[in-house]
């Protein structure tokens, strides 16, 4: 898209770019350069433009329209394709529905407000608008059904590095998908998978991360915290989005030469909440004690029991919590 193009040359230029450079590398006309930052100032963009100087980008509006995100992309193929919503019932079954009419990899969904969201183990997560990144994209690997599930804890390393980076602030990660601050969940993960015996279709990854929040309701207030809260500060949010798909694309593409987590376990245990504490393992109505021992390289949670039993727990079998709460 041209906007979105001309949009990247003006923040990656940091100045005053011409109109005349700006023809140059993009192959168009003044009058279509002048065509879409009349488009981008009404959009909210505050563009200065003086004579024999050119264009400066001074201020860009808190948007995740696939112009601002993709303006902050660096990535090869995830979120090079992407649709935008004011509003969705959930992100990932839009992907999915895509993906039925054959969508490509890589395909992202964002929205600013998320109706009907759902979490792991079919718990609800709505996404408020303007306060949070409510997103999905399509994977269409060739990898085994039953390494799928390791893609999970990837997105989780993925949000973790694109947050301290872009927020500096320190996270960790609650098994297996969780993202913690302070000892509350900031982000939620849920991947989903279309397969056929042993024969994967597509995955879809869906992220909710809470940004510019500035309270919870009572039954979540000890639960639940946003960026906003934990620094003090509002956030641009296309900005975080975008590093959020840099860093999976990064991340996967690692995965997909072992199809294993061999290459990120030690990083993933560095962030990983309770190694070497006690945990709850709750199994529906069933609960029990182990010492968690951090993961191994097929993304499993290896707990000991007090007489030293050993266990592997797969993720999409069981809870963990912490001894006292969900932390």
């Amino acid at each position: 898209m041209m906007k979105t193009r001309i949009l990247k040359e003006l923040k990656e230029a940091g100045d005053y770019i011409s109109g005349q450079e700006l023809c140059a590398k993009l192959q168009v006309s003044r009058t279509a350069v002048w065509k879409h930052i009349k488009a981008l100032r009404e959009e909210g963009y505050q563009i200065d433009s003086v004579t024999n100087k050119g264009y400066r980008l001074l201020n860009s509006p808190d948007l995740l329209v696939p112009e601002e995100v993709q303006s902050n992309l660096n990535s090869r193929w995830l979120g090079q394709e992407m649709r935008f919503y004011e509003t969705i019932g959930s992100t990932n079954l839009e992907v999915r529905r895509l993906a039925e009419e054959g969508a490509p990899h890589g395909l992202t969904v964002i929205t600013e407000e998320q109706t009907m969201g759902k979490g792991r183990r079919g718990r609800s997560w709505l996404g408020e608008p303007g306060c949070g990144i409510w997103m999905s994209f399509l994977l269409r690997p060739q990898i085994a059904v039953e390494n799928s599930s390791m893609l999970t804890l990837i997105a989780a390393l993925a949000v973790q590095k694109a947050i301290e980076e872009e927020a500096d602030i320190h996270c960790q990660i609650k098994w297996p998908n969780d993202i913690i601050v302070n000892k509350k969940k900031i982000c939620g993960i849920l991947t989903e998978l279309s397969a056929q015996m042993d024969e994967l279709n597509y995955i879809v990854v869906g992220i909710g991360i809470n940004v510019n929040i500035e309270g919870f309701p009572e039954d979540l207030k000890d639960k639940a915290t946003s960026l906003q809260i934990e620094t003090g500060q509002t956030m641009k949010r296309a900005p975080l989005a975008a590093k959020v798909l840099e860093c999976f694309e990064h991340y996967y593409e690692i995965f997909l030469k072992t199809e294993d987590l061999s290459a990120f376990m030690d990083e993933y245990n560095r962030l990983l909440l309770h190694v070497n504490q006690k945990i709850r393992v709750i199994q529906g109505s069933r609960e029990e004690t182990y010492i968690s021992r951090g993961i191994n390289s097929d993304g499993e949670l290896l707990t000991e029991d007090e007489m030293g039993n050993k266990r592997a727990i797969l993720s999409g079998e069981v809870s963990v919590r912490g001894i006292l709460g969900y932390v």
